[in-house]
């Protein structure tokens, strides 16, 4: 969906931010949100407060490799994790955990959402020796908190990135200049109150040609009539000025 894949800092700062302070009551908790791309792995972003750690992770690629994630892949409902994780065919994969437990990764409880980007998006509570006792406990209490959680920070996320997708967008058809030369002037003056009879009298060309050009305008645009591709042009600044001595 995204061709920077939600590397956007400035974006992934604000939902840091809004985790963090959704996450207050869990003491000390390490958490990863994190978003793979299920047709590319490659394609692979995370926001966590455990940085050190998966620094190494996507450094070394380990979305490939993590039981967690496999089994995520394979699952609806949230699910807890050790390093005795086995994946769906029945592997365990012990290389990770032994290279996490240097950054104290011990376990953890995951929860998942496949969105309709074909994106696997998961929210882990990573629990280490610095969690209050009573933290596995608080996590299955706040269960269904901590799931729409994830629900509201992947929407939160996903509407930030398509608003700047739709503004690259924008720019990259205003850059191309949607309307031709003629069509921004005829409807340039058309938006100046200007009936077409005055319009192919300024421009010194036929009233055929204005309809016409009038016509490739409104199909242009997606409108049904001249009124709405002249609305549509003012709310979306696409018509240019036109000075009267311009041809």
């Amino acid at each position: 969906m995204f061709n920077s894949f939600f590397n956007n800092q400035f974006i992934n700062a604000s939902i840091k931010k809004y985790l963090e302070k959704n996450l207050k009551e869990f003491k000390n908790i390490k958490y990863a949100y994190a978003i793979m791309n299920k047709k590319n792995p490659n394609d692979f972003a995370i926001i966590t407060n455990r940085t050190e750690w998966f620094d190494f992770y996507i450094k070394n690629n380990f979305q490939f490799i993590d039981p967690v994630l496999i089994t995520a892949s394979c699952r609806l409902t949230p699910f807890s994790w050790d390093e005795n994780i086995m994946i769906s065919s029945g592997l365990k994969m012990p290389k990770i955990f032994d290279i996490a437990k240097n950054y104290s990764v011990i376990n953890g409880y995951t929860f998942i959402l496949h969105d309709h980007n074909h994106n696997l998006v998961v929210l882990s509570m990573i629990m280490d020796k610095t969690c209050d006792d009573d933290i596995e406990k608080t996590i299955l209490e706040k269960k269904n908190d901590l799931q729409m959680l994830l629900l509201t920070t992947h929407e939160k996320m996903t509407t930030l990135y398509q608003e700047i997708e739709d503004s690259n967008n924008f720019d990259k058809k205003s850059q191309k200049e949607i309307l031709s030369k003629r069509e921004n002037e005829i409807i340039y003056w058309a938006s100046m109150g200007k009936s077409y009879q005055e319009i192919a009298l300024i421009l010194g060309i036929k009233l055929t040609t204005v309809k016409y050009h009038i016509g490739n305008t409104v199909k242009k645009l997606g409108v049904t009539n001249a009124k709405h591709a002249i609305r549509l042009g003012v709310e979306l600044k696409l018509i240019r000025p036109v000075f009267p001595d311009s041809e």
